[in-house]
């Protein structure tokens, strides 16, 4: 099995292995088994080969940056100076950034070495990366389904071990969905907890980053990285960041976990209520407290996360009109024929289909009916939450109310692929932290399949929930194995 993050730290600070060895090998691997994937747009050599140099010459400061060595695949609707961010759109697909976000700033000052960028839905737009202009992202754990979307290259290359960790974003579940059916550890943290400076914005008070990785300590380390008040983001959050690792392995004992009925219905697959059960009984064995609660407006979540988040994605998509960045369609011959064949020719359908949906909810006469009523909608559902902490610490159910399905499955039907995040957009409307930790496999037909499970916590409890995952971790014997279809050492 390949080192974890942490262990690759551990051999860079003793000099056990070169600054750049890991970098060079998930290179590699992105090369070949990313690319059979689908999950790799880009590998940057260039760039890994200079920040190995800056990093050999801070190690031989004395320097021991807490990521020194660790290779980040980055999902490519972060930006990244000089090199392509396409979004897995047409319309940026030569567009490079003249910066860099936040967040590559802060791991590379930890020491972190990003080696590539990753494939995604379009503008995060989709559950199934099948929406990227760049073609579709195969599960490695089976190759005829999906890793999930929109974050599905940076899932898929942590389960297939080309990478310890990968950066995603999580605007309705795109970091958590993925990790739940490729069998990593995803982490969502409370917005305005990292940076969204350098992420090209689909949702505006939704879109968050976080990291994918294959245990739960590696997500604690990349986390704590990144997290921390940004001048360049006005909806970052100024509170002091709490060590995760500090208490990462205290245990539970003590803890209150709240058990949402809504999140173990009957509209679940019934061998991810039953792996879940499971997992409430052996965190019960080691000391937790389980509570029942009730998160009521759930069923609200999925049309008031697509009313807001289409409304967003409208505004701020207006922005990418071919003009300025990325492909201009040939044949005009007017402004107006410019712009109609750069967003017709450039934006996938799916991309067009949210940007008239968030249109129209906020045209003149159905701004009340829609955005309006969809906004008072979400305040229940943050008030469903704070309710619900009052008597649990942290509450845990499903990601998902389904395994990884097949590829072409649900993409003729928008509705059904929208309702895969029925369990996921509570948590990005209310603002709070959401973890995913892997819980085992289920033998589907003879393939085995992971689960995993959904953690949520109060605003700024990305300590507790990494804790408890901690607890979920150890629970299931520990992080699950390279995905059959990975890197074979």
């Amino acid at each position: 099995m390949p080192l974890s993050a942490s262990q690759m730290v551990e051999a860079v600070l003793a000099g056990n292995a070169s600054p750049g060895h890991f970098a060079e090998t998930a290179c590699k691997h992105l090369e070949t088994t990313g690319r059979e994937l689908g999950a790799v747009l880009d590998v940057n050599r260039q760039r890994m080969e200079e920040r190995v140099a800056a990093l050999t010459a801070r190690l031989q400061a004395g320097e021991k940056p807490p990521l020194a060595g660790v290779p980040i695949g980055i999902k490519d609707n972060i930006c990244t100076l000089r090199e392509r961010t396409s979004c897995g759109s047409k319309i940026l697909e030569n567009y490079c950034a003249p910066y860099d976000a936040t967040v590559i700033e802060r791991l590379e000052a930890a020491g972190a070495i990003p080696v590539g960028k990753l494939n995604m839905d379009e503008f995060a737009m989709g559950s199934s990366t099948e929406n990227s202009a760049y073609g579709p992202c195969r599960n490695p754990w089976d190759l005829q389904r999906t890793p999930g979307g929109s974050s599905g290259g940076s899932a898929a290359v942590v389960a297939a071990g080309c990478v310890p960790v990968a950066l995603g974003s999580d605007t309705g579940g795109s970091i958590r969905q993925p990790a739940a059916f490729t069998g990593t550890v995803g982490l969502k943290p409370t917005y305005g907890r990292v940076s969204r400076y350098g992420l090209v914005a689909f949702g505006s008070s939704l879109d968050q980053i976080g990291p994918l990785a294959t245990n739960v300590e590696d997500a604690a380390r990349i986390y704590a990285a990144m997290a921390g008040r940004d001048e360049r983001d006005a909806t970052s959050q100024a509170a002091a960041v709490e060590d995760p690792l500090a208490q990462l392995d205290a245990g539970v004992r003590g803890l209150r976990i709240g058990v949402p009925r809504e999140y173990m219905s009957d509209a679940i697959d019934a061998r991810i209520r039953a792996r879940i059960e499971q997992t409430l009984q052996q965190l019960a064995e080691q000391g937790a407290i389980l509570v029942d609660v009730t998160l009521p407006h759930t069923p609200y979540a999925i049309p008031t996360y697509y009313i807001v988040a289409t409304a967003e994605a409208s505004s701020n998509l207006a922005r990418h009109d071919g003009m300025h960045q990325g492909v201009r369609a040939p044949g005009s011959t007017d402004l107006l024929s410019c712009y109609l064949k750069n967003r017709g020719q450039g934006l996938g359908r799916e991309v067009q289909r949210r940007i008239l949906l968030g249109t129209f909810c906020l045209s003149a006469g159905y701004y009340d009916a829609y955005y309006d009523r969809a906004m008072r909608v979400r305040t229940l559902l943050a008030q469903d939450f704070e309710t619900a902490f009052v008597r649990c610490d942290v509450v845990l159910g499903a990601t998902t109310p389904t395994l990884p399905f097949r590829l072409g499955e649900k993409v003729a039907d928008p509705l059904q692929m929208y309702l895969a995040d029925i369990l996921t957009a509570s948590a990005n409307l209310a603002g709070i932290p959401a973890l995913v930790v892997p819980a085992g496999t289920i033998d589907e037909a003879g393939t085995a399949l992971p689960v995993g499970v959904q953690l949520m916590g109060p605003a700024l409890s990305e300590a507790l929930l990494l804790r408890v995952g901690r607890g979920v971790e150890r629970a299931a014997g520990g992080p699950l194995p390279v995905a059959p279809h990975g890197v074979r050492s």
